[in-house]
């Protein structure tokens, strides 16, 4: 499935929506929302100090790794991921097959709280993302159609 999609504005602030009430529902430290090419599209709770875009790639990584290790055990992948540390967890979920779910918890959450807040979320990220899908299918092309080859052109012209 192709992750690269276009996320509008509309959907992105209902992405974000669901990653803010995730952290609060949850008493997770943060929530990100990483595409499978680990590029970040949303996050929510407490990022200062955090490197998100190193983040992102490497939980992208991850995913891809042990998709490898699935496939060698004749699994089609392994949907959820938890990674416990001296005093932050990490809970990783693919949402639809198509984006990846990390929750950054620590003892003021439990892993059992988190998946039970993750399942709830992952259907309205599911929504919303299959929403993205049919609204980037009824535009097609048209959200790159207005430019033109001398916009281009002009844009880099200069250099």
């Amino acid at each position: 499935m192709n992750t690269q999609f276009v996320l509008f504005e509309q959907e992105h602030a209902q992405v974000v929506k669901v990653c803010d009430a995730l952290q609060a529902d949850a008493s997770a430290k943060a929530v990100f929302l990483v595409d499978k090419n680990g590029q970040l599209l949303a996050s929510g709770g407490d990022t200062n100090g955090m490197d998100t875009t190193s983040l992102a790639s490497l939980t992208a990584g991850n995913i891809a790794a042990t998709g490898g290790l699935a496939q060698l055990l004749g699994e089609k992948e392994f949907a959820i991921q938890f990674h416990e540390g001296e005093s932050d967890n990490i809970h990783i979920s693919l949402v639809d097959q198509r984006v990846i779910l990390v929750v950054i918890f620590d003892e003021r959450s439990s892993l059992g709280l988190v998946r039970l807040r993750v399942r709830r979320s992952s259907g309205e990220l599911a929504k919303i993302f299959e929403k993205i899908n049919t609204k980037a299918e009824e535009q097609g092309s048209t959200v790159f159609s207005e430019i033109t080859d001398d916009d281009i052109d002009n844009l880099f012209g200069d250099m």
